[in-house]
């Protein structure tokens, strides 16, 4: 059973060997241990400090090319050089390296295909009551999406089997964590959690620059991969109200016409027409969605048995 632990950075060179450091060097039903280093455009030091510190195994970006475009170029290395399990960390040394072997455990034990670290965010001082609350709306918006219960869903400590990774495919630029669940909880993957405590803040997140661009950016993320998988539910849905619009103005100009036969109300039906378009057009829309979910799904089931070629059963 061959472990990889790797480790997205960007100029990391002050908090990266804190975080090799406390990585543990075995762990019960692992044989083998790699850390790779996915250096994403950094200016600094960052790639020196890892081979310092014994690394061997590093993807190196020429420029930014963000953590999502990282994950995947990291989890195409890793199984390219035979992991069974990935890891994914953080090179700000947020998370606790030491329990890396818990994470793993459910994999091992085979009752999960993924395993999200839940961070305990309404114990993390640093967080404010607002971005606390984010936490936790965000976390059931997916859970919603996935019909899962993790607790917290935008925790980047993670452990994913081979199996797991052959099924998921990325396609967001900003960030994996949302849309791997929504996935994984669509394409009937087991995912499980287990409770951490993080490390002490380093530095300030280089995700995104303020708390309103995360919202904006993950909130997206969730909606395309929630459109992804059940577009009928978003569209049939929509349908349904306009529907229901479109009637209320008929029924109002049939009352008028009763009460007050003498009225103009053709405006009532102009509005009714137009809503009731509006909803055949939102039906049909789905429909399309529908077929082009089918037609990816088979695509997907395609692109699986290419990786499984890539990577080897």
């Amino acid at each position: 059973m061959r472990l990889f632990i790797q480790i997205p950075c960007l100029n990391e060179e002050t908090t990266l060997p804190a975080v090799l450091e406390s990585i543990p060097r075995s762990i019960p039903g692992i044989d083998e241990i790699e850390i790779l280093v996915i250096d994403d455009g950094s200016t600094d030091r960052t790639v020196e400090v890892a081979q310092a510190h014994g690394v061997t195994h590093i993807v190196r970006h020429a420029t930014n090319m963000g953590l999502a475009r990282s994950f995947r170029d990291g989890v195409d290395y890793a199984l390219l050089h035979g992991a069974d399990i990935v890891v994914n960390t953080d090179g700000d040394n947020q998370y606790p390296q030491d329990r890396i072997g818990d994470l793993v455990q459910p994999i091992l034990e085979g009752r999960a295909e993924i395993v999200v670290a839940d961070r305990q965010t309404a114990l993390i001082e640093h967080f404010s009551p607002f971005k606390k609350a984010m936490q936790r709306f965000g976390s059931f918006v997916v859970n919603k999406a996935a019909k899962t219960t993790l607790p917290d869903a935008a925790s980047g400590f993670r452990a994913y089997s081979k199996y797991s990774l052959i099924r998921l495919n990325v396609v967001t630029k900003f960030s994996y964590c949302m849309e791997t669940i929504i996935q994984a909880g669509n394409k009937r993957l087991a995912i499980t959690s287990i409770p951490v405590r993080t490390n002490p803040k380093t530095r300030e997140s280089r995700l995104f620059s303020s708390i309103g661009e995360h919202m904006y950016q993950s909130g997206v993320a969730i909606v395309r991969a929630y459109l992804m998988y059940r577009p009928y539910v978003v569209f049939a849905g929509l349908g349904l109200i306009l529907l229901l619009a479109g009637i209320t103005p008929f029924a109002r100009y049939l009352v008028l016409m009763l009460v007050d036969d003498q009225g103009n109300h053709l405006q009532s039906l102009l509005v009714g027409a137009t809503l009731l378009m509006g909803s055949l057009l939102s039906f049909a829309i789905g429909v399309v969605a529908d077929l082009t979910r089918i037609n990816r799904t088979l695509n997907e089931e395609m692109l699986d048995y290419l990786k499984l070629q890539r990577y080897g059963d």
